[in-house]
């Protein structure tokens, strides 16, 4: 496929009022890409585009407060999108939760509040828009996977498990596609320095004490700007690349998980106990 064209095209684009989804969105609009901004947090939408209207007057720029985890309404917003648009070229699904605890620890309602907003909202958005990007030559569809989507660490059966899944479904997403004019792009962020460990959910299990410091030493591997993440997304979407890994941690724990694919659990306890003491 030839080379992802941002401007003049419309990206559509899930959790976009905070975090890398924030990032992605300002750089998008550098590049001369047309948004639709979908987000639970309303008041972040609004903060964002009073940002980004005033530098792009020339863009199109919508807002669509959406809970992803009502799936059976997904076709509607689809539609309020499309109505407002005209069309796409960019699916990125961003939005995601997570949720802190072991297996153990953690409710079946839990651990499937994840799996609905971290998977099956990626799988349904994607159906919904996907008619439009397939009328659209040189489409492009990002699933925002993790680290933990190459990874298993303890305390982590939900949101890998959603990760995980992902992927998978990115992978098979991509083969169906190939030759159809829509390209897919899997993206495995490692620590990028956003609020998703402050704004984790504890499973029911979790302990205050335990779950305070399992939220620092979290917080402790969260390093790159979201900036700096976004430009390697978006330059990688640019190349058609089927798999960005996004900062040096996700490049060697993904080569980890490759070399030691059943014993990579015991490095992983090393290296965290060593982030723990620094």
């Amino acid at each position: 496929m030839r080379p992802y064209e941002y401007a003049g095209g419309t990206a559509v684009l899930t959790g976009a009022a905070s975090g890398i989804g924030r990032a992605l969105a300002v750089d998008l609009a550098s590049r001369g890409s047309h948004l639709a901004l979908i987000d639970r947090d309303e008041e972040g939408l609004r903060t964002l585009v009073a940002r980004l209207r005033p530098q792009y007057p020339d863009l199109k720029i919508t807002t669509h407060g959406f809970d992803l985890s009502r799936i059976d309404e997904i076709p509607a917003l689809a539609d309020d999108v499309l109505r407002e648009h005209g069309g796409l070229t960019l699916l990125i699904n961003n939005a995601g939760v997570a949720l802190s605890g072991s297996f153990e620890q953690l409710t079946l309602d839990e651990f499937e509040w994840v799996m609905t907003i971290n998977f099956r909202a990626v799988v349904a958005v994607t159906k919904a828009f996907l008619p439009a990007l397939l009328a659209t030559p040189d489409s492009h569809v990002v699933n925002v996977s993790s680290l933990f989507g190459l990874i298993g660490p303890a305390g982590q059966s939900a949101y890998s498990s959603s990760k995980f899944a992902v992927r998978g479904f990115s992978e098979v997403l991509r083969h169906e596609l190939a030759g159809r004019g829509v390209g897919v792009t899997t993206v495995h962020p490692g620590g990028i320095r956003t609020n998703i460990a402050r704004n984790a959910r504890l499973g029911s299990g979790v302990g205050a004490a335990e779950a305070g410091a399992g939220q620092r030493e979290f917080e402790r591997l969260l390093r790159m700007d979201p900036a700096r993440a976004a430009r390697v997304i978006l330059a990688g979407v640019a190349h058609r690349e089927p798999r960005v890994l996004v900062g040096s941690d996700a490049a060697v724990l993904d080569l980890l998980a490759r070399l030691l694919p059943g014993s990579y659990g015991r490095v992983l306890a090393a290296l965290q106990g060593r982030v723990g003491r620094s």
